[in-house]
């Protein structure tokens, strides 16, 4: 059984890319709708609230989970895997985020390859890096992305309207007109050059690739990330077998969420029509 965390909804973008992919499997999804969204809180209590979604998850019986959003992996991933982790009591289980794949994708270098090499160190490209305000502030696409490929060139694009528009499900002309207004900025502050490939990293941003693509050069090679997260998985469970083991039972898809149930089924539908399911999760922090 596999567990999905997020800050809110965003994250079904990546369960329902792992759903599709991986049919034979369990998944559990835990929105933490009750605080989000994460970006205008402390560092400290992004930690916190995202260890208590991992152990919830793990005490569902998930031996891996993945953390289905930006800020939850910039800020909190890290600490867990290398201080909480061996010392929670939960042995066999592990925490992966999305930015790690995100950078193997965009580099074409593996995560664990965390200095240059042959021929990544001559890569030249222009990458654009699409997200909200604190994904960005937080740095961590152009400086993981730097240690593999140090002489690209990362360019950063703040959206802070485009998630909780996409969210509230405002009119495709109002995410055009924001899209076209972040790849303009974008855009110009690299002179009108075409970047070479353009990171979605919000995981509401899969809906509108459409958007973005209308708007990039036609060249730019779009990474979004439930694609690149389920690519990324299938390789991990190819090396790690043991954590998409099935004990026999048919697959099933549990939706759970600290805020309140139909309303958050209400929301999800903009994400993923199936994910209509949620029950609530009293006993969080």
């Amino acid at each position: 059984m596999i567990g999905v965390f997020d800050s809110g909804l965003g994250g079904l973008t990546v369960l329902r890319a792992l759903v599709e992919r991986f049919p034979q499997l369990s998944f559990v999804y835990l929105g933490d709708q009750a605080h989000v969204p994460y970006g205008n809180r402390p560092s400290e209590e992004i930690f916190e609230l995202t260890r208590a979604g991992v152990e919830h998850l793990f005490q569902q019986g998930c031996r891996l989970v993945i953390l289905g959003c930006n800020t939850a992996t910039a800020v909190a991933l890290r600490r867990l895997q290398q201080e909480w982790l061996g010392s929670s009591g939960f042995t066999g289980r592990n925490v992966l985020g999305i930015v790690a794949p995100t950078v193997e994708a965009a580099t074409q270098t593996a995560w664990a390859v965390s200095t240059p090499q042959y021929p990544q160190k001559y890569k030249t490209d222009v990458i654009a890096v699409f997200g909200t305000q604190r994904t960005i502030a937080s740095g961590v696409y152009p400086q993981e992305i730097r240690k593999r490929c140090p002489r690209v060139r990362v360019v950063q694009q703040a959206c802070p309207e485009l998630a909780g528009a996409i969210e509230n499900a405002r009119p495709e002309s109002d995410l055009d007109h924001l899209v076209a207004e972040a790849v303009h900025s974008l855009m110009s502050a690299i002179g009108g050059e075409a970047p070479h490939e353009a990171i979605l990293g919000c995981t509401h941003y899969a809906l509108i690739e459409h958007i973005f693509r209308r708007h990039l050069p036609g060249s730019t090679r779009i990474l979004s990330q439930p694609e690149v997260v389920a690519d990324s998985l299938e390789d991990y469970l190819t090396r790690h077998p043991e954590y998409a083991t099935q004990d026999g039972s048919a697959p099933t898809l549990t939706l759970l969420t600290t805020g309140e149930p139909v309303s958050t089924n209400n929301l999800a539908q903009v994400f993923w029509s199936d994910a209509n399911r949620f029950k609530k999760l009293s006993d969080f922090v």
